[in-house]
């Protein structure tokens, strides 16, 4: 599921904000942001980095470690949560610059087992996690492009 909205500032700019992933609490609804664990952004995430981030839904609070899997600038950020065998799922970020800024196209790859969709029901509190994303998701490029729109 992929989610795009325009933005009215340069890509390079709106890469920096989605690949520092301590600041994506910033706009997310649901990420609380987090800390590099092992390895750093140094000078820019890497590809095998990992971040452990903070999420919460209400009452409801629980932790991830993601790693990252494609960091090229200013094009694409991705990073993959992966629950042993029980799945995970991508979170990527396309960038594409537009004569006035850029189109930043944010896409959830859904890849959990029917045990981890379980077990995510019980953590969060969202029975159809697909809907959902997409709603925040909304949320998170709209948060994202009043914030790179402002810099």
């Amino acid at each position: 599921m992929s989610v795009s909205r325009e933005v009215a500032a340069p890509a390079d700019r709106v890469w920096a904000m989605v690949s520092d992933l301590s600041r994506m609490g910033d706009w997310s609804p649901e990420n609380d942001g987090g800390r590099w664990t092992g390895s750093g952004p140094g000078d820019g995430p890497a590809v095998g980095d990992v971040f452990r981030g903070s999420n919460h839904r209400g009452r409801r609070a629980w932790k991830t470690n993601v790693t990252v899997v494609d960091a090229d600038p200013p094009n694409r950020f991705a990073f993959r949560l992966q629950i042993g065998r029980l799945g995970g799922c991508d979170w990527i970020y396309d960038i594409e610059p537009t004569d006035a800024g850029c189109r930043v196209t944010e896409t959830w790859v859904d890849e959990r087992t029917p045990a981890l969709k379980v077990v995510g029901w019980l953590f969060t509190g969202v029975s159809d996690r697909a809907s959902h994303n997409r709603a925040t998701m909304e949320q998170t490029l709209e948060r994202l492009a009043s914030a790179a729109e402002a810099a």
